[in-house]
């Protein structure tokens, strides 16, 4: 018996990092914000991308700067 061959791939992610300020943005805007894991300019999260991640990016692309990685 031949073990099973495994191809799994690791889950693609992207990079998101916080580029200008919350402040005096719509109440929505600063909880999907929140929801992304930043908090202050500078902070940067990796998230898996998937759909409802890449919802969330679009509503507040003016904030933030978006990277593949692989």
């Amino acid at each position: 018996m031949s073990p099973a061959k495994s191809s799994k791939k690791a889950p693609a992610t992207v990079k998101v990092t916080q580029v200008r300020s919350a402040i005096g943005t719509k109440p929505k805007h600063r909880g999907t914000h929140r929801a992304l894991g930043l908090g202050r300019i500078g902070k940067t999260n990796v998230l898996p991308d998937r759909p409802d991640t890449r919802g969330m990016i679009a509503r507040v692309p003016h904030l933030i700067r978006v990277e593949e990685m692989k």
